[in-house]
């Protein structure tokens, strides 16, 4: 059982790293520092948007409008971390 836990914090680990990942692009095309036209650009930038959006999507519509600022990403990485200290103060059942 301790290999379900720590492939569940490998999984948990994952997510927060595509997220960063998708949080620090969006910066830089909205700084016009990555310019989406470009093939690899647009691949990886679609690739998250597509691997992400069933995770924004309901916080989202659960979340205020709050005019540009997309606060999904946030609440995401919050819910992340919860369920790591979860996991972590329940790690005894995974022995």
């Amino acid at each position: 059982m301790t290999s379900l836990f720590e492939i569940l914090m490998l999984l948990l680990g994952i997510a927060k790293f595509f997220i960063f990942a998708h949080f620090i692009m969006s910066w830089l095309i909205s700084f016009q520092v990555l310019n989406v036209r470009q093939p690899l650009v647009s691949q990886i930038w679609y690739g998250l948007n597509r691997l992400l959006e069933p995770i924004y999507g309901p916080l989202r519509r659960i979340l205020p409008n709050m005019g540009g600022l997309d606060l999904s990403p946030l609440v995401a990485l919050i819910g992340i971390y919860i369920i790591e200290i979860l996991l972590r103060n329940n790690a005894a059942l995974f022995y």
